[in-house]
């Protein structure tokens, strides 16, 4: 379901009241020990899984890519320098959050993601009830969607249970949008500590949120607008 991704999208104003009305279960994380979380990106997941991150135990990273696609318009050796960066970014952002996880990096293709390869990957370290937690196959961006399709498989080749989470959704999405699996949703409150926490580890990844280079081609590609999607004090899964 890949959707353009353009404009300001769904401000976050309507998202608030909106979510407040809910009547989500909250997330149990007392069988969530050692999650594995599997980011498409550097920052997928701070945005979507920060707070999972924190609260839960034994969690490790599947980084799948080094994101150095983010700007299209940089040359072969402007690529490597922002995959350095957006590695060491993640670093950063893992200490501003506070916790010591294990990083796997597949140093896959941005933009050009292996499913396949990506499922055996996950198959060898997924076991029943083992949590699965990725970016929604529905999210809109393509490389979340085929990580979420590759989470999905080897979730269900090995009985390990998927959580997803929206990162892009909310920003085409509207309120109660018939294309999104509310009735999935579950929320995670964020001490007061934690959401302070995931904010530091936000801002630590400035290829993200500065302009890497002057015109349009190097725009934030998270700007305040898409930011404040990710600063409530909650996160949001689908299970």
């Amino acid at each position: 379901m890949v959707t353009e991704i353009a404009g300001l999208g769904t401000p976050e104003s309507r998202w608030r009241p909106w979510l407040q009305q809910t009547r989500w279960p909250r997330v149990d994380l007392s069988g969530a020990d050692e999650p594995i979380v599997v980011a498409p990106h550097p920052d997928d997941e701070i945005l979507g899984a920060a707070g999972l991150l924190a609260l839960a135990r034994g969690a490790e990273i599947v980084a799948v890519t080094d994101g150095e696609a983010s700007h299209p318009a940089l040359d072969a050796a402007a690529r490597v320098a922002l995959a350095d960066r957006r590695r060491a970014e993640t670093g950063a952002a893992l200490r501003a959050l506070r916790v010591d996880v294990p990083i796997h990096r597949l140093r896959q293709p941005d933009g050009g993601i292996d499913e396949d390869a990506l499922t055996r990957f996950l198959v060898l370290r997924l076991r029943p009830g083992r949590w699965c937690v990725t970016t929604w196959r529905g999210d809109g961006h393509p490389d979340h969607e085929a990580v979420g399709r590759a989470c999905a498989r080897a979730s269900a080749a090995t009985g390990a249970r998927l959580v997803e989470f929206p990162i892009w959704t909310w920003h085409w999405a509207t309120p109660g949008d018939g294309r999104v699996p509310w009735a999935r949703g579950r929320m995670l409150p964020l001490p007061h500590g934690v959401r302070l926490a995931k904010a530091a580890a936000i801002a630590e990844f400035r290829s993200q949120t500065d302009p890497l280079m002057p015109g349009p081609d190097g725009a934030p590609i998270l700007p305040p607008h898409v930011i404040a999607r990710f600063q409530r004090p909650h996160e949001v899964f689908f299970l």
